[in-house]
């Protein structure tokens, strides 16, 4: 079953400010993971965060996106069956986490 996809305000804006390659593979990216974005440990293909120095992410998941150096962090709203998108960034871990730690507060 597929969830719906909601972007927050700033991740609209991560996406925008990427270039239009780079949005076609965030996108097919966040497309496929919404079929299933369940943590791993429950037989889906998101990627758990835990306590970090960067902060506090524990319950929200990731993407990565490797080859153009990526990383999308999102939540999920289980009652509702929403994946909603907190960030797209960098793969640099200290940058793409902390950002999401300002997020969420």
């Amino acid at each position: 079953m597929k969830w719906d996809i909601e972007f927050t305000q700033e991740a609209k804006k991560d996406l925008i400010g990427l270039d239009n390659s780079q949005q076609i593979q965030v996108l097919k990216a966040i497309r496929k993971v919404s079929g299933n974005p369940l943590p791993t440990s429950e037989g889906g293909y998101g990627k758990p965060l835990g306590n970090r120095m960067s902060g506090k992410l524990a319950g929200y998941l990731k993407i990565k996106l490797q080859k153009i150096g990526l990383r999308v962090v999102y939540c999920l709203v289980r009652n509702v069956n929403v994946m909603r998108i907190i960030i797209i960034s960098v793969r640099d871990d200290e940058t793409v986490y902390k950002l999401a730690q300002k997020r969420i507060q």
